[in-house]
């Protein structure tokens, strides 16, 4: 695939904003002992290393339309937190598992799923007290996305991103309102900025599909058109289980994203990043193009599985494939 901005050079001024220490030092890139990821760009300022850079990018788009912050019906971020009820509702967990489910896709979400949470996934400085993750996923409208990257004049797939968070907000909130008008503890988790949970691990572990190259999760259906949000909890609920269908073996021959993405960011082979190897995005030279141009996405875009009905048909080919052994 062609890349889209091939003469692309840093903006000086963003460059001066990098503190000393790589983001990929922050992220762990190299590191062979497993830890709590470290707070990072999407966290507050006063918690990170690159709190500057994130203060110069956000200024950027709060003063740019092109941001996508003011174009559009995006809605708005959903319901204050109710208090937890004194009374408490008692049911067996695949009960609560089908309630709570029912609810989470009867309101905004379009993927639903459980996993036991990891202290692993919560990054440094923050706690969770919940033993449960549930995991909601948003579907992104490609017709909106497939205009990524954003750039003078062109807001749709900021717009559609900002959109879909906002609906991640809101649903995660509904959910976990709903959890606790029953009498349970829970606490919603969304995007775009970033808490104390890390949702992809998260995501992963709860069946919604595997780690591309990308650096995004691949869903048997969706692809990687969609966002992530999530309600942690205590309430006894059904855990699932991580979906392997071959599209981390897919992403190892597929070079799409890699050949696409403007600023050569998407690493080619896998990295060991905090004791895992694993797909791997350099920071470095992922934000000062998403600074630049405010906003990107797309990678997520021009991967096979996210064009609309792809998905589906690849995951069973892949499936036919592994059932008999065949290459072709």
């Amino acid at each position: 695939m062609r890349r889209i901005d091939p003469d692309f050079e840093p903006d000086p001024e963003l460059l001066a904003r990098f503190p000393d220490i790589s983001g990929n030092t922050v992220n762990g890139l190299g590191e062979t002992r497993r830890r709590r990821p470290s707070c990072f760009f999407w966290h507050p300022p006063e918690r990170q290393t690159h709190g500057d850079l994130r203060n110069f990018v956000m200024d950027k788009f709060v003063s740019s339309r092109d941001g996508g912050r003011d174009w559009g019906d995006v809605g708005d971020r959903g319901p204050e937190l109710i208090e937890v009820s004194p009374a408490r509702r008692q049911e067996t967990a695949e009960s609560w598992t089908a309630i709570v489910k029912d609810f989470a896709l009867s309101n905004e979400a379009d993927l639903f799923g459980v996993t036991d949470m990891d202290p692993l996934w919560v990054y440094d400085g923050y706690a969770v007290a919940e033993s449960r993750v549930i995991v909601l996923g948003l579907a992104q409208d490609y017709e909106m996305m497939k205009h990524a990257p954003p750039g003078p004049g062109n807001h749709f797939s900021n717009t559609e991103v900002r959109r879909q968070y906002n609906r991640g907000a809101r649903a995660a909130k509904k959910l976990a309102n709903f959890i606790r008008d029953h009498g349970h503890d829970a606490t919603p988790h969304y995007g775009p900025d970033a808490d104390a949970l890390a949702l992809i691990p998260a995501a992963l572990s709860a069946g919604f599909g595997e780690l591309g190259k990308h650096g995004s999760i691949i869903n048997r259906h969706l692809g990687s058109n969609f966002r992530l949000a999530a309600v942690t909890t205590n309430l006894p609920l059904v855990v699932d289980t991580p979906d392997v269908f071959g599209a981390d073996a897919f992403c190892t021959n597929c070079n799409v994203c890699t050949d696409a993405c403007p600023p050569d960011a998407i690493m080619k082979t896998k990295q060991t990043v905090r004791g895992e190897r694993k797909w791997y995005v350099d920071f470095d030279k992922c934000i000062p193009y998403f600074g630049e141009r405010l906003g990107c996405a797309l990678c997520m875009v021009v991967c096979p599985w996210s064009r609309p009905g792809v998905a589906g048909n690849l995951a069973a080919k892949l499936a036919r494939r592994s059932s008999t052994g065949s290459k072709g």
